[in-house]
């Protein structure tokens, strides 16, 4: 092939950025950050605008001239003309309309053109919303959607060859004023996290907290082959994965790749990579080889959840814009090979208040001990009881494929929190049981934990080995919901995290008030209300084998969610139960609930039936014809030994099969076409049109290892994955 004759005449490419200049010097050029504003503005604007950050106060319209045009003259001097507010629709990508600086002044006679860029420009925007997903939201004619800005993700510049254009984070909402992006309900949820984490903190006698945040470190997977190899799969094209390809004799199973030293070619690409996205202020961290052949990691270090989730959609844009520049192809689908490991994006997230203080953190005096397993009992119980919607952060279609697969975590949404900290879960509950935690029997029985009286031995960070099984595990001061997909956009997960944490802290709190209002002392209402909590809800821990059959029955009987497919999940997301707990927190309205609903399950379907159709052409116009070519050269051969009559008696079955399961794969799509309700079609897609689309690829699989590689109008898995 092409592909193959070109691939040894390509040569690492140069990194984009200046490699002399120290990282430290680097870091943020191309981001507009706080000692860029301060130093552009006057003092007493710039303490106003502070006070807009940090206390919520409203934005006076001349300082937004003021920053608006600091923000222009400090783009234009690194080559921009343009600016655009960076949104992120309900698609899960990201989204730009460029506008330039450009303006005319004077009569008509008399014009002359300037740039300008004024206060409003910047604080709203107005894009076209007409084909953007909006679940029922508005009506096919009302077509308005507005952009307002982020102030507190950072804007920054995204370089082209010819010229610059500044990016200015944004939401999206439509006319009537409805979330129409992933990032409006992210920060309605980090506020529902601060007042609910402020409330218990205070129940708990801490007075000096104004604020909690919530932080993420995400750890982004994904497979990088030959472009050569991408441009000549239809597949991968069309849908990010490969939907042909027989099983190569080698993949993963030496496991020499994992850890291993990174190609040159391959190296030259992720420190370009790394420059160009340091330079935007995403700090990344850590880059290595992955399991899978081909198959790579980069990660950060952790930042507040939402810049964290901006600048982890701008890791993908970069990768997927710079593999393009050194040869490659970048991959983030979930499932891009067959029988070799998947991607996922593992996301370590944890609370902090303004103070930097992690809540997460098990701590080593008696104080910090009842806060973090205050903080602890909150989110059992939001995954005991709210794992649905965990779920239904973690649905892609391509997620699919990964979820219970022996390489990712399975459906079933649960804790890992180790033996030691499950042995105080134990003791505090054990505790539990009398009105006074000064009571000198429970103190004997309970030696290792007893909120506010005894500490917690102080732990080292790894206090048990790490359980790459579990939904939810904690890693020594954060939880890495191990579960979310390569593609996604980390926002909708990170929604749905702070969400169930946030409403059930303002239960707890509840519970505590009723307590003290009983006459209780606060030491007695919080351990009162958390050892009863604790007790409850446990049985969203587990820190054994989540792969096991046994644990499938155990969750079970424990009530946890076990919800294995999309349709599934997506069905729970309107639930009576939901629905509340969205207006309790502010994070959805009822009517953005049903509109995310609808969204999800109209792209699950459209996923499938693109994979579907694709599959199909491929097989019909690349894969049948040469199977009956080779099927007739073997025929001038048939007849001169028996071993020819049974060779081609096998590829002429074997090729009449796949003509037959392509076709009932096609009536199987058309069926699906044919349905309205949007629940039945999402299902059946999942069921009947997978599975004809498996049974296709199973009799075209087998013919690839039959059929004369000349023949052969792919790339097969033995290539792709393993030359560069």
């Amino acid at each position: 092939m092409r592909a193959i004759e070109n691939l040894h005449k390509k040569v690492p490419v140069e990194a984009g950025a200046d490699i002399s200049v120290n990282p430290v010097d680097s870091f943020g050029a191309d981001v507009f950050r706080d000692k860029d504003l301060r130093e552009k503005l006057p003092q007493s604007s710039y303490e106003k605008f502070r006070e807009v950050i940090d206390k919520g106060n409203p934005l006076d319209p001349s300082i937004a001239d003021q920053i608006a045009t600091a923000m222009k003259e400090w783009a234009m001097a690194r080559g921009a003309t343009h600016y655009t507010h960076w949104f992120q629709p309900l698609t899960g990508n990201t989204a730009e309309k460029h506008d330039s600086f450009i303006t005319y002044t004077g009569r008509t006679y008399q014009r002359q053109l300037t740039m300008n860029f004024a206060g409003k420009e910047l604080i709203k925007g107005e894009s076209d919303a007409s084909s953007f997903p909006h679940g029922g939201i508005r009506s096919t004619f009302e077509a308005r959607g507005y952009t307002a800005w982020d102030m507190s993700s950072p804007s920054f510049i995204r370089r082209g060859t010819n010229g610059s254009y500044l990016c200015i984070p944004t939401a999206f909402c439509s006319w009537t004023g409805e979330a129409l992006d992933v990032k409006t309900p992210l920060l309605r949820s980090c506020e529902a996290v601060s007042k609910a984490a402020v409330r218990l903190l205070r129940l708990l006698g801490d007075t000096s907290t104004k604020a909690v945040s919530a932080e993420l470190g995400i750890e982004q997977e994904f497979f990088i082959i030959d472009r050569g190899f991408y441009y000549s799969r239809p597949d991968l094209i069309a849908c990010g994965r490969t939907l042909l390809g027989a099983k190569p004799p080698k993949g993963q199973q030496m496991e020499d790749h994992y850890f291993g030293s990174v190609e040159k070619r391959i190296l030259a690409f992720l420190q370009d990579a790394e420059w160009t996205l340091w330079r935007l202020g995403v700090p990344m961290k850590t880059r290595h080889n992955e399991v899978a052949p081909s198959q790579y990691e980069m990660a950060p270090i952790f930042e507040d959840i939402s810049v964290a989730c901006d600048h982890n959609m701008l890791t993908m844009e970069v990768l997927r814009e710079l593999a393009v520049k050194h040869g490659f192809a970048c991959l983030l689908h979930e499932k891009p090979f067959a029988g070799v490991n998947g991607s996922g994006k593992h996301n370590n997230w944890s609370i902090s208040t303004d103070g930097g203080e992690n809540l997460f953190d098990p701590g080593d005096t008696p104080a910090k001990n009842a806060r973090f397993m205050a903080f602890l009992s909150a989110l059992l119980r939001g995954v005991h009881l709210n794992g649905d919607l965990l779920r239904v952060g973690i649905t892609t279609p391509g997620n699919d494929h990964r979820l219970g697969a022996n390489e990712a975590p399975p459906a079933i949404l649960s804790v890992f929190i180790g033996q030691e900290l499950a042995n105080a879960v134990e003791d505090i509950i054990d505790s539990g049981t009398s009105t006074s935690v000064h009571d000198a029997e429970i103190r004997k029985k309970s030696t290792r934990m007893q909120l506010g009286v005894n500490a917690l031995p102080s732990l080292p960070k790894d206090t048990t080995d790490r359980n790459r099984t579990s939904a939810v595990a904690f890693t020594g001061n954060k939880f890495e919901f191990r579960a979310v997909g390569s593609s996604q956009n980390s926002a909708r997960p990170g929604t749905m995290l702070n969400t169930v944490l946030a409403d059930s802290i303002n239960i707890l709190c509840e519970e505590i008030e009723k307590e003290l209002k009983q006459g209780k002392s606060r030491q007695d209402a919080v351990h009162l209300v958390v050892s009863k909590t604790l007790k409850e809800y446990k049985g969203a821990i587990f820190n054994g084998n989540n792969y096991s059959e046994d644990w499938i029955k155990e969750a079970a009987k424990r009530k946890l969610w076990n919800l294995r497919t999309s349709p599934e999940a997506i069905q729970q997301l309107d639930s009576p139960k939901n629905i509340e707990i969205f207006k309790r927190t502010g994070v959805l309205s009822e009517k953005e609930v049903h509109a995310h609903k609808e969204i999800l399950y109209e792209h699950y379907s459209k996923v499938i039936s693109i994979e579907g159709q694709c599959m199909y052409d491929m097989v019909q116009t690349s894969v049948i014809p040469p199977g009956i070519s080779y099927q007739n050269t073997i025929a001038s051969v048939q007849g001169k030994t028996k071993t020819m009559d049974g060779y081609f008696s096998g590829i002429s079955s074997l090729t009449s099969e796949l003509i037959s399961r392509n076709a009932s794969l096609k009536k199987t799509m058309e069926e699906a076409e044919r349905m309205d309700d949007l629940h039945k079609k999402a299902t059946f897609y999942r069921g009947a049109v997978t599975d004809a689309m498996q049974e296709t690829r199973e009799a075209s699989d087998e013919l690839e290892t039959i059929v004369d590689n000349k023949l052969w109008a792919f790339p097969k898995y033995a290539e792709m994955l393993f030359m560069k």
